[in-house]
């Protein structure tokens, strides 16, 4: 696992041991960033189930200006914080170390976000909730996208439902990514 471009391209990332994470391969890795690509820069990103970091800092390699980190495994926690500093992030990286929802209470009135990604465990059912929280908490800026990775057989029919609009989603073999924005 590496960061696959931007300042620090190539540079090896640690995952945490064990089966709890899934990180991100570079084939999937490069297409969502190819997308996102326009957005990046400047930006401010918010990594849910963060795992290892690595989108989160992969999206500070391509230019954006600050990540939040937010996994609340302490393995992984390990794993982020080795990861920032080995790619000396650490002046634009923020790690909670904590559960998603009080994470998201905590940052409510002191960082809104451009861009955010969650990959929660699959069958967590933690999809809805945090979408939830995400509009409650006003934590958005106007226009951010909400990327949701995902099984591939997943749905995404709630996400009306929670004021949210889904404009695209990206099928991989096994996963995909669901991109959403706030309605209004």
């Amino acid at each position: 696992m590496r960061i696959i471009a931007g300042t620090r391209r190539s540079l090896p990332l640690c995952a945490p041991p064990g089966k709890e994470t899934r990180p991100t391969t570079d084939r999937i890795k490069e297409t969502l960033f190819n997308i996102l690509q326009d957005r990046i820069h400047g930006c401010y990103f918010l990594d849910l189930f963060a795992g290892s970091g690595q989108i989160g800092l992969e999206a500070l390699s391509r230019g954006a200006r600050f990540s939040c980190f937010v996994e609340q495994g302490r393995e992984a926690c390990k794993c982020i914080t080795d990861n920032i500093r080995f790619t000396r992030f650490e002046k634009e990286s923020l790690l909670l170390p904590m559960e998603a929802e009080r994470a998201l209470r905590r940052l409510e009135g002191k960082k809104s976000f451009d861009l955010v990604f969650m990959d929660p465990p699959y069958e967590s059912s933690l999809e809805q909730g945090t979408l939830r929280l995400l509009k409650e908490t006003g934590i958005l800026n106007r226009d951010a996208w909400v990327i949701l990775e995902a099984p591939i057989r997943a749905k995404a029919d709630f996400a009306e439902a929670l004021g949210y609009t889904v404009f695209r989603e990206k099928e991989y073999k096994t996963n995909k990514h669901i991109f959403m924005k706030e309605n209004g």
